[in-house]
């Protein structure tokens, strides 16, 4: 599906030359896929020689009318992703370093950061990082937009309540000590 967003539409046979994979394997997970909705044919070809596309860019799984059994799907597949950007991050900075590529070894870093939030400001600063990484969405689906020299790059970046033993909630009713904007 990572290929298909990227850099489809791409037949099984293609598909299969990237993933060390058989044509047939990849053609029985296209299939498979589309069944479920993730995927179509993208029009030409016949076999497996059939171009395929994603449906949507993206994945979603917290949906207020899944099932419980849904729920868990959602969450382990979504532990599954951060386990494998956390690696494919290390990965290419080691990469990056090794190949001794400077410039993109500099400018690929994390970033960590921790501060006291309402349940309004979280929500607000999850929307606006966001909207900043949304800004480049275009060029993943077309060609055209990327500059020269760019390279594809992930970002993964979360806000959630930072769970700590003996830290708690700031008492609803309680007030700053200064006026802190």
């Amino acid at each position: 599906m990572e290929l298909l967003t990227v850099d489809g539409p791409l037949t099984a046979t293609e598909l299969a030359d990237r993933l060390d994979e058989t044509p047939a394997n990849c053609s029985w997970h296209l299939r498979k896929l589309a069944e479920h909705a993730f995927v179509e044919e993208a029009g030409g070809g016949i076999g497996r020689q059939r171009p395929w596309q994603v449906r949507h860019v993206g994945l979603a799984w917290d949906d207020v009318d899944a099932t419980p059994g849904e729920l868990r799907a959602g969450r382990a597949l979504e532990e599954l992703l951060l386990q494998r950007q956390v690696t494919r991050f290390r990965q290419a900075r080691t990469q990056l370093l090794d190949d001794g590529d400077r410039d993109w070894a500099e400018a690929a870093t994390s970033t960590q950061h921790a501060s006291w939030l309402t349940v309004e400001e979280l929500d607000a600063l999850n929307l606006e990082i966001r909207g900043v990484l949304e800004r480049y969405a275009d060029r993943l689906s077309d060609p055209e937009r990327r500059p020269a020299g760019s390279r594809l790059c992930e970002f993964v970046a979360w806000g959630a309540p930072l769970l700590l033993p003996g830290v708690e909630a700031t008492p609803a009713d309680a007030q700053p000590s200064a006026d802190v904007s």
